[in-house]
C-alpha cells in the first residue's frame, strides 16, 4: 500500500513507539490521527505531524467508536491502524504482599489486548464499509512483545496480553483477506521508550548487555521504520515480526 495521502490512526501516539510512528507516517505523506488518553501531549504530537488528536480510551467501546467517526469525518476513511497503546506492570502472581489483585491483571488485559481488538474491529469495519473494489483496503498492525514468548517473572499480565495479540493476528488476517485488508503485529524487544528512560545509565547498560547484536536498546524510529515497511510490502500478512537484536530473554 502506498502511504502518501492515506489516513492512518496510531493509538498510544502521544509518546514512545507511537509518537515515532506518527512522525514517520506523516513524513511519508500520510494524514495521521493521534489517539491517546493524554490529549494535551497527543495534540502536541499531532500538530508537529500536521494531523489531528483524538482523546480516546481504546478499551472503551463507545470512545473508540467516536474516535473512528471523528477520524473519518476530518481525515477520511482510515486505511492504516497501528495499535501502540499499552501499559505495563510488574508483579508476581503470588508475592510477598500476597496474591496479585485480579483488577491489576484485568487492567493490563483490557488496555493491551481488548483495547487492540476493539480498535482492530472498528477500523476494519470502516475499511470494509468503504471498500475499494480490486484494491488493497487497509493494513492493521498491532504491538505485541518478545514477552509474549519469553515472559519474565512479574510479567504474567503483560505477557498474557501480548500473547493474546500474537494469537489474534493470524485469524484476523484470514478473516479480512477477502476484503483486501492485511493484519500483522510487531514484537519489540528492549526499546528506549519512556518506560525505560527513567532507569539509570548503569541499568540501561545492563539491559543492553543481554542483547546479542547490536548491544544497545532499540530506537523508536527503528520500530516506526518497520511499520512503514509492513504497510508498503503487500506480501506481509498474518505475521508477527520480532525486532529485538536477537534477544531471547532468559528466566532469572
Amino acid at each position: 500500500m502506498q502511504i502518501k495521502g492515506i489516513t492512518a490512526i496510531v493509538t498510544g501516539g502521544a509518546s514512545g513507539l507511537g509518537a515515532a510512528t506518527v512522525k514517520a507516517l506523516a513524513a511519508a505523506g500520510a494524514k495521521v490521527a493521534v489517539l491517546d488518553v493524554n490529549h494535551a501531549l497527543a495534540a502536541t504530537v499531532a500538530a508537529a505531524a500536521g494531523g489531528i488528536a483524538v482523546n480516546c480510551n481504546v478499551a472503551d467501546a463507545a470512545a473508540a467508536q467516536h474516535a473512528i467517526a471523528v477520524v473519518k469525518e476530518k481525515l477520511g476513511t482510515p486505511r492504516v491502524l497501528v495499535n501502540c497503546a499499552g501499559i505495563g506492570t510488574s508483579a508476581r502472581i503470588v508475592g510477598k504482599q500476597g496474591v496479585m489483585p485480579l483488577d491489576d491483571f484485568s487492567k493490563v488485559i483490557n488496555v493491551n489486548l481488548i483495547g487492540s481488538f476493539n480498535m482492530l474491529r472498528l477500523a476494519a469495519a470502516a475499511m470494509i464499509n468503504d471498500a475499494l473494489p480490486g484494491e488493497e483496503n487497509g493494513v492493521i498492525i498491532s504491538t505485541a512483545s518478545v514477552a509474549a514468548y519469553e515472559g519474565q517473572i512479574g510479567q504474567a499480565a503483560y505477557a498474557a496480553s501480548k500473547g493474546g495479540i500474537v494469537s489474534l493476528t493470524l485469524p484476523a488476517a484470514r478473516e479480512f483477506a477477502q476484503f483486501g485488508i492485511r493484519v500483522n503485529a510487531i514484537a519489540p524487544g528492549l526499546f528506549l521508550t519512556p518506560l525505560l528512560e527513567g532507569l539509570s545509565e548503569e541499568a540501561l547498560q545492563s539491559l543492553a548487555a543481554a542483547i546479542p547484536y547490536p548491544k544497545r536498546l532499540g530506537g523508536a524510529d527503528e520500530f516506526a521504520n518497520l511499520v512503514l515497511h509492513i504497510i508498503e510490502n503487500g506480501y506481509i500478512n498474518g505475521e508477527v515480526i520480532r525486532i529485538d537484536g536477537a534477544l531471547r530473554m532468559q528466566p532469572k
